[in-house]
């Protein structure tokens, strides 16, 4: 099913001077314009491109790479502000449009804000919203635990540290001694859940610290490997820093936890990497 708003693999069905129609499905014959197009392309080929409205209201198919796509955060720069709302630079020919309604506080031409890309049920455009509560849960549900691994937004910096988006779902916590560098609003690291409080806000890290138990590392490995498609280029050669960028652990702890997950048939070590065996895959 072709999705607005995101990245997409199309067929080419026609060509024309100032471009190609592309199978949009149940959308219809989506215009790529000749800009976009590779130097050798032909009917029946596909393209990975990325799907929105233009100013006329036309789908529009390009390989213009967004800095967000629906459903996802960004930090982006007002372009122009006019009574219709603020337009913001998102990385696309068109840009963004964040209306009044969902300005918190007020844009200014020139400045940067951390906008939510979704589509105006209404209208069925692409819009943004500063008015980010609105999309964000401050309290964890039953499915987060500590030591998951996670995608981790850099919205506001506090006192007590920064201020994240997790899996742009949760509002967490990113305290100031978890971090060796500063971080820039904006940016986009991977991390883990490091507790869940007791009034169900959310602390991250991202690293973990060395672990004592090989049962928590083994934890750590099956959760990133269903998060992977059950697979990680990850083996006992792996530099050190590569296991730890990845996993939050110490070699020497991902070796003999993945020694013992081997051992207990819920993974396959591979030459280049490690595999969710059948039996775990499968559920």
């Amino acid at each position: 099913m072709t999705e607005i708003g995101q990245y997409n693999r199309l067929r080419v069905v026609k060509l024309l001077d100032f471009g190609a129609y592309l199978d949009g499905g149940e959308l219809g014959e989506i215009l790529m314009p000749t800009r976009y197009l590779p130097v050798k392309c032909d009917i029946g080929d596909e393209l990975e491109v990325f799907v929105y409205r233009d100013s006329e209201d036309r789908l529009i198919a390009t390989t213009e790479k967004p800095l967000a796509t629906v459903g996802e955060f960004a930090l982006l720069r007002a372009v122009s502000v006019n009574q219709m709302g603020a337009f913001m630079d998102w990385g696309v020919m068109k840009d963004l449009l964040v209306p009044f309604g969902e300005q918190k506080p007020r844009m200014q031409e020139g400045q940067n804000y951390v906008v939510r890309i979704y589509i105006d049920e209404e209208s069925n455009r692409i819009v943004g919203s500063a008015r980010l509560d609105d999309f964000l849960y401050r309290e964890a549900a039953g499915e987060l635990k500590a030591g998951d691994t996670a995608s981790l937004f850099v919205a506001n910096r506090s006192e007590l540290g920064y201020q994240v988006i997790i899996d742009n779902t949760y509002w967490g916590l990113l305290h100031h001694s978890e971090v060796a560098k500063p971080l820039q609003r904006g940016e986009r690291i991977d991390g883990f859940i490091k507790n869940i409080r007791e009034d169900g806000r959310i602390d991250t890290c991202i690293y973990m610290k060395a672990r004592d138990k090989t049962d928590d590392v083994s934890d750590i490995i099956i959760n990133k490997l269903e998060r992977a498609n059950g697979y990680l280029p990850l083996t006992d050669k792996t530099p050190p820093e590569e296991i730890v960028h990845q996993l939050g652990v110490s070699k020497k702890m991902f070796k003999k936890a993945i020694g013992a997950l081997y051992k207990q048939k819920r993974i396959i070590i591979e030459t280049k990497g490690i595999r969710l065996s059948d039996n775990i895959a499968d559920k």
